[in-house]
């Protein structure tokens, strides 16, 4: 009896260590691809002299459709697509938020209203890309939320070529973020929801291709 409680107490703690090694790689895993993903946010620059037919601005913030306004103005696209606007928002309430003149730019400027997550941004985007016949574009988003917006965008639009343009919010304190709890927070909840969308895009990749296969 002794020996059998032996035995069980082994195999207890054989399995709670084993647990524990799991949870530490799992932990540890995050936390450096979580410095990579900072990095990456931190780096992520509009390419010089990247032409493009079209702009696209994901809502969510003043400064990306001043920056889309400002690159529709430079000539940097043929419209400028903004994602994700609330219904009953127009063009004219938008340049008037942005303090620019209506009559110089509404001509060019089309809005989404069916969108209302980043996902729903990629697909509405492609659809209007689409219709316009439009093959490469420039991506206005915050720079903490350009690389989850790239994935979805690529995945939703693999023949475009996307040119990401971030803009870079004041209340995002890249420089010692560590030091920052709310540049912290938020910076560790985007990564999460990049690495929820890079599984979901991997696994229906292999959905596909199995799927391809058997028919």
């Amino acid at each position: 009896m002794s020996l059998q409680r032996t035995n069980k107490r082994q195999r207890y703690r054989r399995k709670r260590i084993a647990v524990v090694l799991v949870i530490a790689v799992i932990a540890a895993s995050w936390a450096a691809g979580f410095v990579f993903f900072v990095r990456a946010v931190s780096i992520i620059a509009d390419p010089a002299n990247a032409e493009t037919q079209a702009i696209v601005v994901l809502t969510g913030g003043s400064l990306r459709l001043e920056a889309g306004l400002s690159l529709l103005r430079a000539g940097e696209g043929k419209k400028l697509f903004v994602s994700g606007v609330h219904r009953g928002v127009d063009v004219a309430e938008l340049l008037r938020v942005s303090r620019q003149s209506p009559k110089a730019l509404d001509c060019c400027i089309v809005l989404g209203y069916a969108a209302d997550n980043t996902r729903g941004n990629a697909r509405e985007t492609a659809q209007w890309m689409k219709g316009e016949k439009y093959t490469s574009m420039r991506l206005v988003t915050a720079n903490y939320h350009m690389p989850r917006s790239l994935l979805e965008f690529r995945t939703a639009m693999p023949y475009v070529a996307i040119v990401p343009h971030p803009v870079f919010p004041s209340h995002v304190k890249l420089d010692a973020w560590w030091t920052w709890p709310g540049t912290a927070a938020l910076l560790a909840s985007e990564y999460n929801k990049y690495l929820l969308a890079w599984t979901r895009t991997i696994w229906q990749s292999i959905h596909n291709l199995i799927a391809a296969r058997t028919s």
